[in-house]
């Protein structure tokens, strides 16, 4: 780790973490507090994926769906309208809408192999996104004087890489960077977040060889046609068996690569210095 010690890492002129984990454990928000309070340079992953790798992924299925309404279409040839996604790092709907689900096209879902061929460029996308860390750790510095750096990963981090490989080119690469920091939720947190997801179903990334068992299971399960299958039924069914899927490959990473802090110590942060004590405490658990 590049902090190898508590006192190394308070005492660090400049401090580098990537934090990763499920997602809405508090890792955005976490980032965001640094930002406001700390003087740290945010670095959103989903952002960057949504804008920079999949920006023109996103617009043209806009397009596709503006040239189906005639007057839409019309100004569209004559460039008259411009038609663009507005991603944030608060809000990536654009994002997820174009990933999208797989079933019923009636019900808004994509065939199968359209569904898997936007997957693929979203790990592509994650991927390209992470390594990109390093230039911006020196952007922040050299154009706007930031010392101190958070990379908000996408929470589907752990299906992009091999906690298992001690090579893989991503965990490599942005460990010589910046401190690998895994926010841990409980059981209690995953139940939260699976209520959560049930009323409200959104898009996610999977790991190919899951999604593809997933899918068989589901639908041979089902008794369904592919273009039958309801898409928020499918994604509901799947998360629960997503987030176990997920957990052991992030407490790999965190035990390889980097440490690991609780959620419900990371919701009692109120400020950078909050923030640094933490971190030091769970280095100090590492070496122990």
């Amino acid at each position: 780790m590049i902090y190898p010690t508590a006192q190394d890492w308070l005492k660090a002129p400049a401090k580098r973490i990537a934090l990763f984990g499920m997602s809405g454990l508090g890792k955005t928000h976490l980032s965001n507090m640094l930002r406001a309070r700390g003087g740290w340079f945010h670095y959103s992953v989903d952002y960057r994926i949504g804008t920079r790798y999949m920006g023109e992924h996103i617009a043209d299925s806009f397009k596709t769906a503006a040239m189906k309404v005639p007057d839409l279409a019309e100004l569209l040839r004559s460039d008259s309208i411009y038609i663009a996604s507005n991603i944030t790092f608060d809000n990536l709907a654009p994002l997820s809408k174009y990933l999208g689900k797989p079933g019923d096209p009636a019900k808004g879902g994509l065939p199968f192999e359209e569904y898997l061929r936007r997957q693929e460029l979203h790990r592509q996308a994650e991927i390209s996104a992470m390594l990109d860390t390093a230039h911006f750790i020196d952007r922040a510095k050299r154009l706007y004087d930031y010392d101190h750096f958070v990379c908000d990963t996408s929470g589907s981090l752990c299906e992009v890489v091999d906690p298992a490989d001690p090579a893989d080119p991503v965990l490599t690469a942005i460990s010589e960077h910046m401190l690998l920091i895994w926010i841990e939720g409980t059981e209690a947190h995953t139940e939260a977040l699976v209520q959560r997801f049930d009323r409200a179903p959104k898009p996610m990334y999977y790991q190919p060889d899951f999604l593809h068992a997933a899918w068989a299971e589901y639908t041979e399960a089902n008794a369904l046609a592919e273009d039958a299958v309801d898409p928020d039924a499918f994604v509901r069914w799947t998360y629960a068996r997503a987030l176990a899927h997920r957990q052991p490959r992030y407490r790999a990473i965190a035990e390889t690569w980097g440490v690991t802090v609780a959620a419900m110590d990371v919701a009692k942060v109120a400020s950078a210095e909050d923030f640094e004590a933490l971190i030091a405490g769970a280095i100090d658990r590492r070496g122990r």
